[in-house]
């Protein structure tokens, strides 16, 4: 069974910064899929960022150029430093881990930008 925790949303104004982490226990992050998926009220979760086992990443076209995904093996943690935020960033954010046909997700970390 795998666990991920996330950590970092919040309050911030537009342009600031926020770090999402997502802590995943279990023996299988290493070559595992991670992603960062939002959803806003009213719409479908979606995905803004993803990193593979072998550490290439993918961005939403919404977040190129001011979001950033990386990951740690050594911690099993996968990051999401969004700057520049803007108000249309608000939403849920999920960290999820999809490898083979085991896919799992955090609980959700809240994150609010006012203008």
């Amino acid at each position: 069974q795998v666990h991920l925790v996330e950590s970092g949303g919040g309050l911030v104004q537009a342009g600031g910064s926020l770090r999402l982490s997502c802590a995943a226990s279990g023996s299988i992050f290493g070559a595992a899929f991670m992603g960062w998926y939002r959803q806003a009220p009213g719409k479908q979760r979606e995905l803004v960022a993803s990193i593979t086992g072998g550490a290439h990443t993918m961005y939403a076209d919404s977040a190129k150029g001011r979001f950033t995904i990386s990951r740690d093996y050594a911690s099993n943690t996968v990051s999401l430093q969004m700057n520049s935020l803007k108000p249309e960033d608000t939403a849920i954010y999920y960290c999820n881990l999809h490898r083979g046909s085991s896919n799992y997700w955090g609980q959700g970390t809240q994150v609010t930008v006012s203008s």
